[in-house]
Parts: C-alpha cells; sequence; structure tokens
C-alpha cells in the first residue's frame, strides 16, 4: 500500500485551496489540530466550508494513511474478501471511502454517513472526479450515538468517530454498526490510550456477539497489555508544501499514530493469524528483537538471531505493526472466520 492520497484526491484537495489565502487555512487548521487535542469533536470547529477546507488541508492525509495501513493489513488476513458495497460511517469528507476503493476496487456502492453537513457536502465536492462509487454515493445525515435505519453492506468503517460520541453511548453505536455489517467491520481511533481503550472495550463487545477477530490481534483471547503499555501503530505520510503551513512544520512527512480493530461475520475466510510487532525492532549486531502479540494470547520478546540464517531472513524487513510471515506449508486451507 501506498500513504500517499491517490492523484484524484489529492488534485480535488488542491483545487479547493485556489484563490483561498494559505494564512487563513493555516490558521483555521490549527484550531482544529488544537480541538482535537483537546478532546473536542468535529462539530465545533467544522461548520461551514470554510472550517471543512481547512480539515482536508491539515487532517485527510494522515486519516487517510491511516485507514489505507488498517484496510491492507485486512486484505493480506482475508485474500478473498471483495467487498460489493461500503458503509463509512462517521465519514467526514470521505477519505475512508478512497483507501476502500484502493483496497478494495470492486466495491460498487456507498453510503456515506455523518451529522455534520458541512463534512458530508466537502466529501462530494472532492469526489466529482472520483471513482464512481464514491461520485454517485449516498450522503446520508445521521447521528453515529444514535443508530437508526443504517444500511447494511459487506464492508463498514468507522474511522476516527468513536472519539466523537460519548463513552455512555459508544456500546450503542458499536452494535449498530455490527448490525449493519454482512461481512467486515473496520474501527480506526487515534493512537493514544484513549483511542485504544474505546476499541478495547469494542473488542470485548463484538466478541461477545460473535466477531471473528481479523486484526490486529491474532487471538480473540483477553488483551495480555498491561497498563501504562497500550497497542497503537504509526504510519509515516508525506507532506504537501500546504500541509506542512497548516502544520507549522518543515519536515516532509508525518507519523500518524493509530489504532484499528477489523472482526469478520462467519463465512469470510481467514489466513492463519501470526504473531503481530507490537513496537519498532530491536537491531542489534547479533539478533532482531521484536515484541509479539501471539496467538496464543500473549505478549513476549522475540529474540532471532542473525546466525539462523533463514529465520533472520524472514523478519529482518519487518516494521512495527506488521505480522510474522506464515512458515513453509502454513498456508490457509480455507477456514471460515469462526476457526
Amino acid at each position: 500500500m501506498t500513504p500517499d492520497l491517490p492523484p484524484a484526491l489529492r488534485a480535488a484537495a488542491e483545487r479547493l485551496m485556489q484563490g483561498v489565502s494559505r494564512a487563513g487555512l493555516a490558521e483555521r487548521a490549527g484550531e482544529i489540530s488544537r480541538a482535537y487535542r483537546g478532546r473536542q469533536g468535529s462539530a465545533g470547529v467544522v461548520k461551514d466550508q470554510a472550517g471543512a477546507t481547512a480539515y482536508v488541508l491539515a487532517r485527510l492525509p494522515a486519516t487517510y494513511a491511516a485507514c489505507a495501513r488498517a484496510f491492507d493489513e485486512v486484505a493480506q488476513r482475508a485474500p478473498g474478501f471483495a467487498p460489493n458495497t461500503l458503509l463509512d460511517a462517521g465519514a467526514g469528507p470521505g477519505g475512508a471511502g478512497w483507501a476502500a476503493l484502493e483496497t478494495w476496487p470492486e466495491i460498487s456502492g456507498a453510503v456515506l454517513l455523518d451529522s455534520n453537513r458541512a463534512f458530508l457536502e466537502m466529501a462530494g465536492r472532492l469526489a466529482e472526479d472520483g471513482p464512481d462509487p464514491l461520485t454517485g454515493a449516498e450522503r446520508r445525515i445521521g447521528d453515529l450515538a444514535a443508530p437508526k435505519d443504517w444500511p447494511s453492506a459487506d464492508l463498514v468503517v468507522a474511522s476516527y468517530a468513536l472519539a466523537e460520541i460519548a463513552a455512555a453511548r459508544q456500546a450503542e453505536t458499536i452494535g449498530g454498526l455490527w448490525a449493519a455489517t454482512t461481512g467486515v467491520l473496520i474501527l480506526v481511533e487515534p493512537g493514544t490510550p484513549d483511542g485504544f481503550a474505546r476499541l478495547r472495550a469494542a473488542r470485548d463487545l463484538l466478541i461477545g456477539e460473535g466477531a471473528a477477530i481479523l486484526a490486529p490481534c491474532p487471538h480473540a483471547q483477553a488483551c495480555p497489555l498491561v497498563e501504562p503499555d497500550w497497542c497503537h501503530f504509526v504510519q509515516r505520510l508525506p507532506r504537501s508544501r500546504d500541509h506542512r503551513l497548516a502544520k507549522g512544520a518543515d519536515a516532509p512527512f508525518e507519523d500518524e499514530k493509530f489504532i484499528y480493530l477489523a472482526v469478520a461475520r462467519p463465512g469470510v475466510t481467514l489466513e492463519p493469524a501470526t504473531p503481530r510487532v507490537l513496537a519498532p525492532p530491536r537491531i542489534q549486531k547479533p539478533a532482531i528483537t521484536l515484541k509479539l502479540c501471539t496467538p496464543e494470547g500473549a505478549v513476549e520478546m522475540r529474540e532471532i538471531a542473525k546466525r539462523d540464517k533463514a529465520a533472520f531472513a524472514s523478519v529482518r524487513r519487518l516494521d512495527w505493526g506488521d505480522s510474522l510471515p506464515l512458515p513453509a506449508g502454513g498456508a490457509s486451507e480455507g477456514g471460515g472466520a469462526g476457526d
């Protein structure tokens, strides 16, 4: 996968900037970033198209990159999953839908659901020259905190959305999202302790509803991480000149911290689970040390010595968030999600 915005989406975002004061956009983008850091929801800071444009400049590249990474991991675990329909719940300006189309180009129909009309209008503007499923998507006003008449879809996504819902209402939202899912549900949140706590609670609820854990966890047992540790990953993405201006930064890249959870209905065929790398590998001259979450439901530190040439070669290019490769002869035999 690539964390870069698709060419059509990048061109649409650049058109938004034409004739607009970069300094004014940067000021609005800074307000949005400060609001999110202060745990305010988008409704309080994105109220019109100027606010939505500033969000596209400041946040869309990172949220797109995080979704693209999560979707790629799901596709690796469920290579036969081929969704035809998408529900993007809490869609914002629609970045998750673009990432989904990059991973699953067979998607033919999409519904974008959000309570913020400015976001939905922006999603329509960005999709004018985009893929047909997004150009013709239904953009529906709806409150994620009050599930009601949500359309079902093969793929249901809620990215950076749960943080804006009161904790007491999140279980109802998760239940509504799962009820709408006919294939795979993917949740993406900021890679903070709070984001992890939200998805761990969602994980427990969904396991209780019979969902099969797809990624990133290689098991469905109790999460083995203990505070102050928390599960999260990092996706590096390039910054455009305008993106750097909005962030007040000089670096040509950004590291987006995120956490995700993907679960599947019975009938979605999964590859066998393998340990997942939970932290940057420690590479020293004689060995690589990996912090792993294992299919047995444990966290372990595993050292692979350089002298073990075959094992070392299989892991030396692994990065934070990757799964260990299947051992030789360990290919899937076509088991279902509940296997």
